[in-house]
């Protein structure tokens, strides 16, 4: 399906989203750590406790310069065998297996790109995993694997339903299966509106290299403050227990529509920039944004250059 839809379809796709099931296949790059030091060695590059994950369960992370600013975010998972999974925007792969595999030199890890060999399949909405056979899955990051009508695939729980990781030769099958199990197929643009709802932020869109943890407001999800020793670690703990981050990311109700890049300007003061925006059939044009902390709850920015304004809320906008 293609990724853009018109907005008549979006409220349909919106409504399998939210009220049934409906999947999309995810471009996403994946990469496979291995060894007998391989835990430990993840545990002294990424922000959260590697070390402590048992089988089949897994942790939001990420990978920091050492200013505490953001280089990467991932799923990691701890798979039955033992491996340890890291999926992540396509975009970052490169530089992430750059970093992994130059720091890695003297330690018993081996780490592949495995991107090619492996689909990951969303299911969102509130029949996502009664329709795909992993009904009581959870909490987030869990995982379980079944043979569903000959294709092998491995369900992890997510915060909207359940991921599918299939090889990907049998991603066209999967979906089949989906479809005739009563799921709908749905566009990105659809799925996102789910995404902004929720208040999660994205890599490349909500913050990159020039934001923290904080200011993005995941380190809840993805910092573990109780391990050793990281890359970053120092400026993300001083920022934790000494003070509050000058800038956080926050919601924004917008008067009329808006693009990703506008300027966020209070009064004659420049605030931030916009980031993922959605037109949500059930709120109107909203969006997500790292905002100065001058700019509080319930103020009114002035988005861009077109007259359009957005309120400044906390997130999420929708309870999962």
């Amino acid at each position: 399906m293609a990724e853009t839809a018109t907005q008549v379809e979006l409220d349909g796709q919106y409504r399998a989203l939210r009220e049934e099931a409906a999947y999309l296949r995810r471009e996403r790059a994946t990469l496979i750590v291995r060894g007998p030091d391989a835990a430990e060695y993840l545990q002294g590059q990424l922000t959260n406790d590697v070390e402590r994950l048992e089988r089949e369960t897994g942790c939001y992370a990420a990978l920091l310069d050492r200013k505490g600013h953001l280089q990467a975010d991932m799923r990691l998972l701890r798979l039955e065998n033992d491996d340890l999974w890291i999926d992540l925007e396509p975009e970052l792969a490169p530089a992430v297996l750059k970093h992994l595999r130059t720091y890695s030199i003297g330690r018993e890890v081996e780490i592949e790109d495995a991107s090619e060999d492996w689909a990951i399949t969303s299911v969102i909405g509130p029949r996502a995993r009664e329709l795909t056979g992993f009904d009581s899955l959870g909490p987030e990051h869990a995982q379980r694997s079944r043979d569903w009508d000959g294709v092998q695939v491995l369900g992890v729980a997510t915060d909207a339903g359940v991921d599918l990781v299939s090889r990907a030769a049998d991603a066209g099958g999967l979906a089949e299966r989906l479809a005739a199990a009563g799921a709908a197929e749905v566009s990105e643009s659809a799925a996102e509106i789910i995404r902004v709802e929720s208040g999660r932020p994205r890599f490349g869109r909500d913050m990159g290299p020039e934001s923290m943890p904080a200011e993005a407001d995941i380190t809840g999800r993805a910092v573990d403050f109780e391990k050793g020793c990281y890359i970053g670690q120092e400026p993300v703990a001083r920022l934790h227990y000494r003070g509050r981050p000058n800038r956080t990311l926050r919601g924004l109700r917008l008067s009329a529509p808006a693009k990703t890049g506008d300027s966020l300007v209070l009064g004659e003061k420049d605030v931030g920039t916009l980031g993922s925006y959605s037109l949500s059939p059930a709120l109107g044009p909203i969006a997500l944004a790292i905002i100065r902390r001058e700019a509080a709850e319930g103020d009114r920015v002035t988005v861009g250059d077109d007259g359009v304004t957005g309120e400044v809320v906390s997130l999420p906008f929708v309870e999962a």
